[in-house]
């Protein structure tokens, strides 16, 4: 009789022992696959993959240098401007989905918030840019949705804005600089 309860209480505890090891594993996996992206990296904008849209295609950034960690991402993005001369601007956006407010150049500053998409793998970044032109105020509303490859050598922008000149789409292609 106290054979079988011991038989008993080991098939319990080989059970129970089976049950958390396969929690463990599945919790293991859980957090290696459901890693958000990290976009780190020097990005060169590829023309020839990315759709334009018509009119300002010219302000997509030429290139974009990116920081990441788990609190913030810095884009630093480097574009031209109509008389052909290079400027940088910088933002800091956190990734809690807090608004954040850089000046992004002169007179114009963006007011952002990010959050990852339901399933994690894109980053999606609202933002709100107020600039001053000849004493009258604009306003542009945006969205950029920022996707990297699987291999991530490759980032994809798309972008949505929209003004008083009305709405303007665009998917920005980048290469990684190596």
């Amino acid at each position: 009789m106290k054979t079988l309860n011991s038989l008993k209480v080991i098939k319990a505890n080989t059970k129970v022992l089976t049950f958390m090891l396969i929690n463990i594993f599945l919790l293991t996996c859980g957090l290696t696959f459901g890693q958000k992206p990290n976009y780190a990296g020097d990005w060169t904008l590829n023309e020839g993959k990315s759709q334009m849209g018509e009119g300002r295609g010219r302000m997509a950034a030429s290139k974009i240098k990116i920081s990441q960690d788990a609190i913030a991402i810095t884009l630093e993005r480097t574009s031209k401007r109509q008389t052909g001369e290079e400027f940088t601007s910088k933002e800091i956006i956190t990734l809690d989905g807090q608004p954040c407010e850089n000046t992004i150049f002169e007179n114009r500053t963006r007011k952002s918030t990010a959050n990852w998409s339901a399933d994690g793998k894109s980053l999606i970044i609202n933002s709100t840019s107020v600039f001053e032109r000849d004493g009258n105020k604009t306003e542009m509303k945006g969205v950029e949705i920022f996707k990297i490859s699987d291999d991530g050598n490759a980032l994809s922008i798309d972008v949505t804005s929209s003004s008083p000149r009305g709405e303007r789409k665009q998917t920005l292609a980048y290469d990684k600089v190596k």
